[in-house]
């Protein structure tokens, strides 16, 4: 049976789906783009796409950053409603939440802004032994971790690097990274994904 909080989510779940696929469709139309074109850029197959448009699937957060980077915007852009305000206050549990891992830990994006430049903040929590795999952003985009508690290993290129408590790593973010929690407390984190201007066709 369905609980009130259930409903709710289902719903947040569903407008996010919705705002998605008017923003890929309308973004994609408004340059041109086909269908095929939009999934050569991205590179994410036709069919996720038709499925995205459809507003028939909740895409993972890999293929939003993909679709992003496309059309050279932040995953906020594809997520935020319609009207925009001047100030806009927003509590942290009514932030999308992008990534699940399999032991309750989360990724979810707190803000994105994309004038005048494209900064995002997330906020990450990682259970003992869970990862997030990324693959490469879009070239020149840079990520900076701050650590609020436990001990992260982040693997940049294939070279680890431990990040504990208090400390905070930044990183060139258009190549494959890793984000592990390989100890025994929860680790939280808070992320700002600085991205460059312009579009990124993947085929390049």
């Amino acid at each position: 049976m369905l609980t009130a909080k259930d409903n709710e989510l289902t719903d947040t779940v569903a407008a996010l789906t919705a705002a998605v696929a008017g923003h890929v469709r309308a973004m994609r139309t408004a340059r041109g783009w086909s269908l095929d074109e939009l999934a050569g850029r991205s590179g994410v197959s036709k069919g996720m796409v038709v499925q995205i448009e459809a507003a028939r699937t909740n895409p993972s957060v890999g293929t939003l950053v993909r679709i992003a980077d496309a059309f050279g915007v932040t995953v906020a852009r594809l997520l935020e409603p319609a009207e925009e305000r001047t100030v806009r206050v927003s509590a942290a549990a009514d932030a999308p939440l992008l990534w699940r891992g399999g032991q309750g830990g989360f990724g979810r994006l707190l803000r994105g802004m994309n004038d005048p430049n494209f900064v995002e903040l997330w906020e990450w929590s990682f259970a003992p032994g869970e990862r997030h795999n990324s693959a490469e952003h879009a070239p020149g985009t840079r990520e900076v971790l701050h650590v609020l508690s436990g001990e992260l290993s982040v693997t940049v290129d294939g070279g680890e690097h431990v990040v504990s408590t208090g400390q905070t790593i930044d990183f060139l973010a258009d190549r494959s990274h890793v984000y592990r929690n390989k100890g025994a407390e929860p680790v939280r984190v808070l992320m700002v994904v600085v991205v460059p201007s312009g579009e990124w066709d993947r085929r390049a």
